[in-house]
């Protein structure tokens, strides 16, 4: 679940990748090194029960994301170091968010099934993506909805365990984003599926 400098999980060639060298620490990968000092603080912060600064890394967190994306297109500072930083600490912290979200009774296991299983149908396919050298297919508008909503419903489910005078709208607006979220995240995979089956029948039929 990205929106910013990297892509999706399955990996592959690209006709336009970023030339070597260039700025390495510049503000997109510092922004991306910054999530993953945050990944050990947030699940600090989730054992000691400290939920309402665990959410508020969360939002820290998910504004990064948007951020580092927009500023690398947005001023030319996309890199290969940040293409490869910016996947791993998402990554990192879907994982982090998921499984520490349900071992503190947020979210239930089910769910963190159903959002992994969505990764493990995408992950089949990088045989075949490898195989054929195929091309990365853009991430389009139903998986930038699906970060937004996941990034913005989780943060809020945290913030929904705590008493406060906002607990139920917290509650009401984050359950609504990840249950959308969920349903265009795997949306999502079924589309980067059908590219791939595409682009691969395409390839065959050109080596014929």
């Amino acid at each position: 679940m990205s929106s910013g400098q990297g892509e999706d999980v399955v990996t592959g060639p690209s006709s336009d990748e970023p030339p070597e060298g260039g700025q390495v620490l510049n503000v997109p990968n510092v922004l991306s090194l910054l999530r993953l000092v945050l990944v050990p603080v947030f699940i600090w912060l989730l054992v000691t029960r400290e939920l309402g600064w665990a959410g508020l890394v969360l939002v820290v967190a998910g504004l990064s994301d948007y951020a580092d994306g927009k500023i690398a297109r947005r001023y030319g500072l996309v890199t290969r170091l940040g293409q490869m930083l910016d996947p791993i600490a998402d990554r990192l912290y879907i994982a982090a968010t998921l499984i520490g979200l349900a071992a503190v009774d947020v979210i239930p296991w089910w769910l963190v099934l159903g959002l992994v299983a969505r990764d493990a149908l995408i992950l089949t396919m990088y045989p075949t993506v490898r195989r054929l050298r195929l091309p990365i297919p853009p991430v389009d508008f139903i998986g930038k909805a699906a970060t937004f909503n996941l990034l913005g419903g989780f943060p809020l489910l945290l913030l929904g365990s705590v008493d406060s005078p906002f607990q139920v709208l917290c509650l009401a607006a984050g359950w609504a984003l990840v249950w959308w979220g969920t349903a265009l995240y795997w949306a999502a995979g079924v589309v980067y599926a059908w590219q791939v089956r595409d682009m691969v029948r395409q390839r065959r039929g050109s080596a014929r």
